[in-house]
């Protein structure tokens, strides 16, 4: 069993008004919602069994996707009865396979998520981030001084380059150690409790197609880009 755990409980606050009466995982990219997207992805890479972890609009989210059977795969649910963050949900989901995919429901990418899988497997990792490169551009100059407030050197809009997560990780079963049950514990609450207890965590850096549509900017882009590079996505008909 090839299993995927999808992160589909947000509430969208980010994509309002558009997400008041819709599950932001369900916000429309072309003809398909966002979260129908990751599925087909997840289908066409070998993918067999995905849990759904719902909590806002749970309801809508079921009665789209159902079983699962539309995309020859089996998809389930994981009700959260109170907020658990991103990682608390893990802690709901019965009978996980020793590795497996975490992701979240509202990341347009071209990420082969089976390689990302197998790789994590293979390297024995117990966490592994799939990261992408971005940059932002500073719509200022940019002064920096010394402790006399003198000027020491000068910046005209710089654009600074950094690594963020995708939102995307391959997770060693061993991870549920270190997350609390039935409380709220997030991404970031994982990573300052790994790096304390100085346990490695992969990062694999990815330079293909990723956007964030929690963002509404990432959202215009992806709605923009979408008919014109579909053939990177791995959709199924």
């Amino acid at each position: 069993m090839t299993k995927a755990i999808i992160l589909a409980g947000g509430r969208g606050v980010r994509l309002r008004p558009y997400t008041v009466a819709l599950p932001k995982p369900l916000m429309p990219i072309g003809e398909y919602p966002i979260l129908e997207i990751i599925v087909r992805q997840l289908a066409f890479y070998g993918f067999t069994h995905i849990t759904m972890a719902v909590n806002h609009q749970a309801d809508i989210i079921k009665a789209y996707f159902g079983d699962g059977s539309k995309w020859n795969l089996n998809i389930d649910y994981s009700l959260e009865e109170k907020y658990l963050s991103t990682m608390g949900p893990l802690t709901l989901v019965d009978n996980l396979p020793e590795n497996f995919l975490v992701m979240n429901g509202d990341v347009l990418s071209d990420l082969n998520y089976k390689n990302l899988l197998e790789t994590h497997a293979n390297e024995k990792n117990i966490f592994t981030i799939s990261a992408h490169k971005r940059q932002e551009k500073v719509d200022y100059g940019v002064l920096e001084t010394n402790d006399s407030s003198m000027l020491t050197n000068f910046n005209e809009k710089p654009i600074h380059e950094y690594l963020v997560s995708m939102g995307i990780y391959a997770v060693s079963r061993r991870i549920l150690e270190f997350i609390p049950k039935n409380a709220p514990f997030g991404f970031d609450n994982l990573m300052y409790l790994l790096l304390d207890k100085k346990i490695a965590v992969k990062v694999a850096p990815y330079s293909g197609y990723w956007l964030d549509i929690g963002r509404p900017d990432d959202y215009m882009q992806a709605v923009e880009e979408f008919e014109n590079m579909r053939h990177i996505f791995k959709l199924q008909d």
